[in-house]
This record gives C-alpha cells, structure tokens and sequence, in this order.
C-alpha cells in the first residue's frame, strides 16, 4: 500500500523540435529550435553534410536555439535528448530540408585580395552579381575586424556594391578580416545569398604622397619621413577637362605598361585632342584616366609647368622607382587645381566626409573594428512556434 507520504514518480521530458520531420521548404532565416518540457535539455547535435550547427541554450537549459541563417537547398538532422528530475532520458529526432530559392546572390569580387599588404587608405570593395534589394540584411552579415582599433561604415555606391571605408586612416603595419556570412541570406524577393567569403589582408607603412600642382613638384612620404621630392607636371585646362582632378585620390592599380586612348574619356578620334599613347611605369589614381606615370616627353616642363592631359607626369627614373614602392590603397593627395575627384570616380571614397558616408548605408551606423569587437553579426531570426518532433523514452540514465 503506497502511503500519503510517497511522491509521485515524474514523466518523461518532452522535447518539441522545430521544423518538423519530413519539412522540404524551410525558410534559411528562420531558426532550428528545440524545447523541452518537465526536463533540461542534456544535448542538441544538429549536422548537414557532417557539419555541425552552431546554437546557444538558454540559461534554465530548456530551449535551443541555431545562430545564424541555415544554408538554402540543405539537409538538417537534429537529435536532441533532455532528462527529467529522476534521470529519465527522451530522444527526438527531425530531418528536414531547407527551400531551393529561385534566384541565388553572389559576391563576384572582393578587394583588396586575401593576402595583400595594402595602403592605409583601403576600403573593402564587395562586388554581387545582381542588385541587392535588401540591403539592411546584406550588411547584418558583413563583418570586419582589425588588430587595431578603427571605426568605419558601408557604404552603397550602386546596388550591386557595397564598400567599408574607416572614419581616418588605417593604422599601419596590422591585420584587417572580412566575412560576409551570406548564405541563407534573403537579399530579395525569392533571393538568397548561397556562399560565404571571407578574407585577410594587411595594411603597410603609411604611404602618403602630396601632389602640388601649383610648385609642381609631388613629396613622397612613409610616415614621417620624406622619402623623396619629385618634379612633376600635373594637366592643362581644356574644354575636355585635362585638369587633374584635386583632393584625396587612392592608388588603385599599378601597371608597367598603359595604353592610353583618350576615346575611352570622350575624346574621339577625329578631335584634335585626340591621343593615344603608351606609358610606362604607371600608377592609376581614378577611373577618368588619370595616373602618376613616367614621361620622358614633358621632363623639361616637369617642376615648372602643368602640360599633361591630366596626369601627374614624372621622369622615367622616378616613376619607375614610384611604381616599385607604392601599395595598392596608397594615398595620393592632389592639391592646386580646380576640379574636385567625384567621391565615386574610381576609389575617392574620401572625397565625401563620414557623416555623409555613414548615411549611404542601409542601416546608418558606425561599426567598431577591432580588437575585440567584431562589426557586426548575422541577425537573430525571430523565434518560430515548436511543434513536437518525433520523440521516444528511454531508461533512466546509470
């Protein structure tokens, strides 16, 4: 006879797992959740591919929740098991596959590449091969981290390109990540991130060079330290605007021969501004043709008048020498002339102040770098109601 001071022999756990078994069109921004109920929850293992899904349990240890967006077009399996207060173990178990989205997003391009060494001036360049319509979910899963401290923000120049510039300079000589965390990522109306990037770089010295055209002469410096003082001739102003385009210009490609067609500029064949020309030794500082190249043919103008069609000219022996010491994301800070760089004509991205840049992102933030903070996270999906998986009890633990 059981007395009235006996206690009641406790139920199982129930575990409810969320997507159910057998769900083939899950949505990747919505979360794996596992609860349990009249228990604690001893482990959750969720795999795709063998891979491992990362999640977090709440404090009490009765829900679990997937971190980050799912992969599109994948199989999950989740096994959960919670025990009850007298060490009786339930299972569940749900097999489900993510939904194949119509159209797919991808990044096409980053710059700088994994593995460079690049000026301070460098923003991170993030090409997609098709416009992004959300915009504010692209830039959740953006991330950057430096080893030294800095503060940045994205900035939209098109719809297809998104790029981070910091508030000043990079501090030289550190490391710099990117991580796009993509996958999963709903970009647009049916339209899914598929693939992760990532890369690593490295900022250099601080290469800075200050082109005045007015003394005609451009100061070569690594930090402090004046480098070298070198005759230039900057460009003649003409109808089709030969005038070098003043303010904070970005070595963005450095190429020991240039063929240069001023047709590609809008002067045709047929003017009589027409040129083409080989160059050598060359430093591109725009998209509107301008470089810091050698000149054999404007030396005895160089340090005294500007000649060029919209260059910065320079002997053959110091832009040869200019070639072999600049990074790519060197600054190049023109001063004198009349016609500013346009914030997006090449890579003057720091012709517009940071207030204003910071506003050209989706969601008009300043993001921290480093060196413990990370930019940025993939969004936490709002939590979905969890029905019951499959699950089954088992003996009580040893």
């Amino acid at each position: 006879m059981v007395g009235s001071g006996d206690e009641a022999v406790p139920g199982p756990a129930e575990v409810a797992i969320s997507p159910l078994a057998g769900e083939k069109d899950r949505y990747p921004e919505r979360p794996i959740t596992v609860r349990a109920q009249g228990g604690t929850l001893k482990h959750v293992v969720v795999r795709n591919d063998g891979r491992e899904v990362a999640g977090t349990y709440d404090a009490k240890r009765t829900s679990w929740s997937s971190t980050g967006n799912l992969e599109p077009s994948t199989t999950y399996a989740v096994t959960a098991r919670a025990v009850n207060a007298a060490g009786q173990s339930t299972t569940a178990t749900s097999s489900f596959k993510t939904l194949k989205p119509e159209k797919t997003a991808e990044v096409v391009n980053v710059t700088p590449a994994s593995g460079e060494t690049v000026g301070v001036g460098m923003p991170i360049i993030v090409d997609f091969d098709r416009p992004i319509r959300d915009k504010a979910a692209v830039e959740r899963a953006l991330r950057v981290k430096s080893s030294k401290a800095a503060k940045g923000a994205w900035h939209w120049v098109t719809d297809e390109q998104v790029v981070f510039r910091t508030s000043k300079y990079w501090k030289a000589k550190q490391k710099v990540r990117f991580r796009g965390l993509l996958s999963g990522v709903r970009t647009g109306k049916d339209t899914y991130g598929v693939k992760d990037v990532k890369r690593s770089f490295k900022i250099g010295p601080r290469h800075i060079s200050e082109v005045d055209t007015d003394s005609h002469m451009m100061t070569v410096k690594s930090g402090r330290k004046t480098l070298r003082e070198i005759p230039i001739s900057a460009g003649k102003a003409t109808q089709y605007k030969y005038t070098t385009t003043n303010g904070v210009h970005l070595a963005m490609e450095r190429a020991p021969v240039v063929v240069m067609d001023s047709a590609t500029v809008g002067i045709p064949q047929g003017s009589p501004d027409y040129y083409r020309q080989t160059v050598y030794s060359a430093v591109r500082i725009s998209n509107s043709g301008e470089y810091v190249h050698g000149a054999p043919w404007s030396v005895g103008s160089q340090g005294y008048a500007n000649v060029s069609h919209g260059c910065v000219n320079a002997s053959p022996s110091n832009a040869r020498w200019f070639l072999g010491w600049t990074q790519l994301g060197d600054i190049i800070e023109v001063t004198g002339t009349h016609r500013e760089l346009e914030y997006n004509n090449g890579w003057g991205f720091w012709q517009m102040s940071f207030k204003n840049w910071v506003k050209g992102g989706a969601l008009d933030r300043v993001i921290s770098t480093g060196p413990k903070k990370a930019s940025s996270s993939k969004p936490t999906p709002t939590p979905t109601p969890t029905p019951t998986g499959t699950a089954k009890a088992e003996p009580p633990a040893n």
